[in-house]
């Protein structure tokens, strides 16, 4: 299927991580113009999610050179496996990590509404996680949590303007991926998994999915979410 992708500006957040340099591929091969973004990088541009400042330079950045933002897709997250189990339940570590995933996502999702809103078109993506619908992890529970619901916030808001938001919960991210789905945990998926979905939903062939949290991989097993 031909996405349209083709010259399209899209600018990915996390772009050099497991995931994000899986969409960049992925997107490149689509014949979009692809800029990697990280706090520290010697391609794409540089790009701290946690300053406001870095982020509107950045923006302006990119503004600057191609004109329009077209996509975006915010992967910038340490893995939830980066989180001390031996604090899962203190509030500084829950903070640290609703400040390093959702406001990450919010805070660029944001820069890039604007400019996207005078044109009329936009595409914006949030790379999530299947842990925010189970328990065990307050932290890495919450942070996900926090980013699909100001997904959904954002995308309600620009409802109509021809900008669409949505988000993408992969289960465990894997090379390779075990087949086997354990009762209360989601299935396993690749980077490439992950890319293809993110791909799609970037796509101008998507004008009607906003709002959406869509899982990859197996959703959790033995739990209903209506």
């Amino acid at each position: 299927m031909e996405l349209q992708l083709r010259d399209r500006v899209i600018l990915v957040v996390g772009g050099h991580g497991l995931v994000g340099s899986a969409i960049v591929e992925q997107l490149t091969s689509e014949g979009a113009i692809v800029i990697p973004a990280s706090r520290s990088t010697t391609t794409g541009i540089v790009l701290d999610a946690a300053d406001d400042e870095s982020v509107d330079a950045a923006m302006a950045e990119v503004l600057g050179r191609h004109g329009r933002l077209d996509g975006l897709v915010v992967a910038a997250a340490p893995s939830a496996r980066t989180l001390d189990p031996s604090k899962n339940s203190q509030p500084q570590q829950v903070r640290d990590a609703v400040d390093g995933k959702a406001l990450t996502f919010l805070r660029v999702a944001n820069a890039a509404l604007g400019p996207m809103r005078e044109r009329g078109y936009g595409r914006i993506v949030g790379i999530s996680g299947q842990n925010a619908f189970v328990t065990g992890n307050i932290a890495g529970s919450v942070r996900n949590a926090a980013l699909i619901i100001a997904a959904k916030h954002l995308a309600d808001e620009a409802s109509g303007t021809g900008v669409t938001v949505n988000v993408v919960n992969p289960g465990i991210v894997a090379e390779e991926p075990s087949v086997d789905v354990p009762v209360g945990s989601s299935g396993q998926s690749t980077p490439d998994d992950t890319a293809r979905l993110v791909t799609f939903l970037l796509s101008p062939l998507n004008g009607s999915v906003s709002g959406e949290s869509i899982a990859v991989g197996h959703r959790t097993r033995g739990f209903v979410k209506l």
